[in-house]
C-alpha cells in the first residue's frame, strides 16, 4: 500500500487512550501489551519529532534494561506496527527514522496537539477570536492526559506539563471573558483554575475580579479571604498588589450597595487604609515592648488593621 494511501489515525490520549482507524476503535488494551502502548505514547508526546532507540530503551526501562534491550525494543515496535497500521509495514503513522521511530504528523489526529495549537492560537487573537479559541481548547483538553499510565516518571512529568498549561488556560479564558463582560463564564472558568491550582494567585486574582464583576461582592470578599489564609498557611506570605486592591474595591462596592452598613463600612475602610499606612512607616521604627490594649506599639496599627479587614469580612458575609 502506497504511504499517501494509508489510513490516517485519530487518537485521544487526554483520558482513556483510544485510537481510530476507519471504523476500527484501538484501545490500550488492544495495541500488542504495556510496552508497544508506551512506545507509541511516547511517540505521541513527541509527534513528528524522531525518538531515538536508546531514549525509548531509557524511557521504557527506566535505567534498568533487559538483556538485548535493542531487540526487544524492535520486537515490540513490530508488534505495534501490526496493530495500529495493518498492511501499510513501515509507510505508515509509525516511521523508522535517524536510528528511532517517529510518528507522521499528516497521518495522526491527536487531540493533545489540537489543544495545543488553540492554546497558541489564542496568544496571538483578539480578545473574541481569542477567547472562542480557549473555549474550544478547554473542551478538548480538559482531562487527565495519559490517564491509563499512572506509574511511568515520563507520563507523570507529560500530565504535570498539560494540567499546567490547562490551569493557565482557564485563567486566561477568565480574564478575557471578564473583560468582555461575560462575567458568568468568567468565574466559572476561574473556579476550575482555583480547584486545579489552590496556591496560584492569579487565578485567585482571577476568581476575585469575576465576581466583582458579577457582583457578587460578598462572594469575592470571601474568596479573598480563603486566598488569605491559603498563602499564609502553605507559602508564609500575603496577597500581592493586585488582590489587595481589588479587596478594597469589593468593600467598597458593598458599603455603597448596602445602606445598612454604608456608614459603618466607609468609616471603617478609611481607619483601615490609614492604619496600614501608619504600619508601614511604623515597621520601620524600633519597636518598642510596651503594649497598648494587646498591642505591641510596633505593630498596633498593623495588627489593628488585620482585625479590621477580618470584621469587615465576615460582617459582609453574614449581611
Amino acid at each position: 500500500m502506497l504511504a499517501g494511501h494509508c489510513m490516517p489515525i485519530s487518537v485521544r490520549i487526554i483520558g482513556n487512550l483510544q485510537v481510530r482507524r476507519g471504523d476500527a476503535v484501538l484501545t490500550a488494551a488492544t495495541l500488542g501489551g504495556p510496552k508497544p502502548r508506551q512506545i507509541f505514547e511516547i511517540l505521541l508526546l513527541k509527534l513528528g519529532t524522531p525518538v531515538s532507540k536508546d531514549r525509548l530503551v531509557e524511557l521504557l526501562w527506566g535505567g534498568r534494561p533487559p538483556g538485548e534491550a535493542l531487540a526487544t525494543l524492535e520486537s515490540y515496535v513490530s508488534v505495534l506496527r501490526r496493530n495500529l497500521q495493518p498492511g501499510c509495514a513501515k509507510t505508515g503513522p509509525l516511521r523508522t527514522a535517524n536510528g528511532g521511530y517517529l510518528l507522521e504528523p499528516s497521518l495522526v489526529e491527536l487531540d493533545l496537539a489540537r489543544f495545543n495549537d488553540l492554546v497558541d492560537l489564542a496568544e496571538h487573537s483578539n480578545p473574541q477570536q481569542a477567547y472562542a479559541a480557549l473555549t474550544q481548547a478547554l473542551n478538548v483538553g480538559s482531562g487527565t492526559l495519559l490517564s491509563d499510565e499512572l506509574t511511568p516518571e515520563w507520563a507523570e512529568e507529560a500530565r504535570d506539563h498539560h494540567t499546567a498549561t490547562v490551569t493557565a488556560a482557564q485563567i486566561r479564558a477568565a480574564e478575557i471573558a471578564a473583560g468582555l463582560g461575560q462575567a458568568h463564564e468568567a468565574v466559572q472558568w476561574s473556579e476550575h483554575a482555583v480547584a486545579s491550582e489552590p496556591l496560584n494567585e492569579r487565578a485567585w486574582s482571577a476568581l476575585v475580579t469575576s465576581l466583582e464583576s458579577a457582583g457578587r461582592y460578598a462572594e469575592g470578599l470571601q474568596a479573598y479571604d480563603k486566598c488569605r489564609r491559603l498563602l499564609d498557611r502553605d507559602l508564609g506570605c500575603a496577597p500581592g498588589p493586585a488582590l489587595r486592591e481589588a479587596h478594597v474595591r469589593l468593600l467598597q462596592k458593598t458599603a455603597e450597595t448596602d445602606g445598612e452598613l454604608s456608614e459603618v463600612l466607609e468609616a471603617l475602610l478609611y481607619l483601615n487604609e490609614r492604619m496600614r499606612a501608619q504600619s508601614l512607616r511604623e515597621s520601620a521604627m524600633a519597636a518598642a515592648n510596651s503594649r497598648s490594649r494587646g498591642f505591641r506599639t510596633g505593630s498596633n496599627h498593623e495588627s489593628a488593621s488585620r482585625i479590621i479587614s477580618s470584621f469587615l469580612n465576615k460582617a459582609l458575609a453574614v449581611s
